[in-house]
């Protein structure tokens, strides 16, 4: 049985490589507290992840969730799948 802190770590490194391949950035250049924004992206390449995510994971993440981060995307994806 997996615990929650396993499946965070699963999740971010997941989250980190789904988004390392799909705007070519390197993924040790993801991890860390900095914002999406902070990693040169605007709205659109926030909006390709988020969608990349909602496919990978059969989830959808309101417009009103703030996504300004991996960690809110991970943080979404557990609260998500815990309910």
């Amino acid at each position: 049985m997996m615990h929650m802190a396993d499946t965070r770590t699963t999740l971010y490194k997941e989250v980190i490589n789904l988004v390392s391949r799909l705007k070519a950035i390197a993924p040790h250049k993801l991890s860390g507290p900095k914002g999406l924004w902070e990693n040169g992206m605007d709205i659109v390449d926030v909006v390709d992840i988020i969608l990349a995510v909602e496919k990978k994971y059969s989830v959808v993440i309101p417009d009103e969730v703030p996504v300004y981060s991996i960690d809110d995307l991970v943080n979404y994806l557990q609260m998500s799948k815990a309910s």
